[in-house]
């Protein structure tokens, strides 16, 4: 065989192998009995680059980060694309405890859901920026009314029903279902700026409109995967040959995380074969690769 055609031989062989010579990353399919996909991974290089840095796997329990706290998802609802979230801090009509709040990264990949409620509790109707003067609206009294959801009374009502709440003997007017669901331009709900003690949220009545024992509480979040909020057409081959979809390198790359630790620009079904009993271990990878470096040096 002449060099010029040994030299795209192995070249040829080169392209083949390119996908595995790639530095592997090992995308866990689950954390602890969260199922994990995209655009969730396990970690650094699963997943989508922008979900990253906000939802975690750590001690194997999926975990929301933002700049008010840590929230363990508590379900992922990947056909809707919501994620359900609790706050350790947030009373319920189990338990009524002080919070500072729960505000979202302006920049966070995340929107709330429509059916999230919140109601802020505990707030001082004297100095709560909630409570405006009715003479701001042309009635030219002081009477105090909410700025809050006019239809939140029987909600507020029902919350201080509650055990724990009740027990803290405080009236019902100081209850407020805030009416920017979306929290206000920085997504952030700060109690202390508010002035109240503590907030309850919920984001389904679960069938039971008036027993609030009942109610799911915890926060749903909205995510999109694009602007079209289309699947990437390449993750959801990778996820057909059993990869994970997961990003390398400086610019964030696709890449697919394939079973053994490969992973590929494409999907894992060349991996499969690969992994079959061909694989060679790394000593031998790479006295292939001393044999082929010394090859083209004869070549050229």
């Amino acid at each position: 065989m002449k060099p010029k055609c040994l030299s795209i031989t192995f070249l040829c062989i080169s392209l083949i192998l390119l996908p595995t010579l790639i530095s592997s990353q090992s995308c866990q399919r689950m954390c602890g009995n969260q199922h994990l996909k995209y655009p969730f991974g396990s970690g650094p290089g699963c997943g989508d680059p922008r979900f990253q840095p906000y939802v975690t796997c750590s001690q194997e329990k999926l975990t929301l980060i933002t700049h008010t706290g840590f929230y363990t998802i508590t379900n992922i609802d990947y056909n809707s694309q919501v994620l359900y979230i609790t706050d350790p801090s947030m009373s319920t009509c189990s338990c009524a405890q002080p919070s500072k709040g729960f505000g979202l990264d302006w920049n966070a990949p995340f929107s709330f859901h429509d059916g999230n409620v919140f109601a802020l509790l505990d707030c001082s109707i004297t100095s709560s920026p909630i409570y405006k003067p009715d003479g701001l609206y042309g009635g030219g009294n002081s009477t105090l009314v909410p700025l809050c959801d006019s239809e939140g009374a029987p909600i507020c009502s029902l919350l201080y029903s509650c055990r724990p709440i009740s027990a803290l003997n405080i009236p019902i007017s100081t209850c407020c279902v805030y009416t920017p669901v979306d929290l206000g331009p920085s997504f952030e709900m700060d109690l202390q700026k508010l002035k109240c003690t503590s907030y309850s949220g919920f984001y389904s009545y679960n069938g039971q409109d008036s027993n609030p024992q009942s109610w799911k509480y915890g926060v749903a979040l909205k995510y999109k995967f694009s602007i079209n909020n289309d699947y990437p057409g390449a993750c959801a081959d990778c996820e057909r040959s059993n990869g994970v979809c997961g990003y390398t390198g400086d610019y964030n790359s696709f890449i697919c995380n394939c079973p053994g630790g490969v992973n590929t620009t494409g999907n894992c079904f060349f991996s499969a074969y690969w992994n079959n009993g061909l694989r060679p271990l790394p000593w031998q990878t790479g006295i292939w690769l001393i044999y082929y470096l010394a090859l083209m040096v004869w070549i050229s």
